[in-house]
């Protein structure tokens, strides 16, 4: 079932959204507000989150308030990755959820959290074992990402796409599962954390991956799965389909789902990061993603 509704990804990180086009995410704040208000009326008992924000950033949240944007919002976001690319340990955790609660004056949900492969498998091993407990004792809900590498025909979701880069590389090692399908040490102790600890896993359009995903999420006890339903997919050849099949695939899992990524005809400058031409466009794509999912 949908447990809840995510308004966008990382709104802060410019690989989501560009912020050279809405430099004080004044564009960003009314979207987020107008899609909210339109999710209320299609079922005003679902929660509704912020989009994670990555880096953490105390200035991000209370430009939210200032704007009146967390007054549509039930829970607030974070994303932190201390073993790859924050420049803070991961004994900060606490204190980074605490501070952003008092501001937001919400619920803190941590949506993404994980250790990249890159350098030993034994790393994301260590950092699981660090990181689960300390989050699941201090925020309602925990994603861990992720599921599965991301293959490497693929590109990476970053600022900085270069394939010498190794801090663009470990986005391609935050799997518990290879791109072959095999397991690594961490995936036998992922199940320790389970079901408190769920899932984030991004399925691309039309991806192969899916229902490999489900067997494996119900094999480690995954009863949490944070996703995404993406607006520009809304637009590509057999997108609504994709959504359907995604979404009846997914069913056994309590769900957050993500609306992001503007189609490249609906954006100031044709680009998924892009603010809307139209913000009113966004809302009615999560109303409706609401109504047929989640009504």
């Amino acid at each position: 079932m949908v447990e809840a509704v995510m308004l966008w990804n990382e709104p802060n990180n410019l690989a989501h959204w560009n912020f050279t086009l809405d430099p004080d995410w004044a564009l960003f704040a009314r979207m987020i507000s107008c899609a909210a208000q339109a999710i209320r009326a299609e079922n005003a008992s679902l929660p509704i989150a912020l989009g994670g924000i990555s880096p953490i950033d105390p200035w991000f949240i209370q430009n939210m308030r200032s704007k009146g944007a967390l007054e549509h919002m039930d829970i607030v976001a974070v994303h932190g990755f201390p073993f790859d690319w924050n420049h803070w340990t991961v004994r900060e955790w606490p204190d980074k959820i605490t501070l952003i609660g008092e501001l937001a004056r919400k619920s803190v949900w941590v949506t993404e959290a994980g250790v990249s492969t890159f350098g030993a498998d034994e790393i994301q091993e260590i950092g699981l074992k660090l990181t689960a407990p300390i989050l699941l004792d201090h925020a309602k809900r925990v994603y861990w990402y992720s599921l599965f590498d991301l293959p490497r025909s693929w590109e990476a979701v970053a600022h900085r796409p270069q394939a010498q880069d190794s801090e663009y590389m470990r986005h391609f090692h935050m799997g518990l599962l290879r791109q072959d399908g095999t397991s690594k040490a961490s995936c036998r102790l992922f199940a320790d954390y389970t079901p408190e600890l769920g899932i984030c896993q991004w399925f691309h359009l039309h991806d192969h991956r899916l229902r490999s995903a489900v067997r494996w999420m119900k094999r480690l006890g995954v009863k949490r799965l944070r996703t995404g339903l993406s607006w520009a997919d809304s637009l590509a050849d057999g997108g609504p389909q994709w959504y359907d099949l995604l979404m009846r695939t997914v069913e056994p899992f309590d769900t957050c789902i993500t609306f992001c990524f503007t189609p490249e005809s609906k954006g100031i400058v044709p680009h998924h990061t892009s603010p809307p031409k139209k913000i009113e466009e966004f809302a009615s794509f999560c109303a409706s993603m609401v109504r047929r999912y989640a009504g």
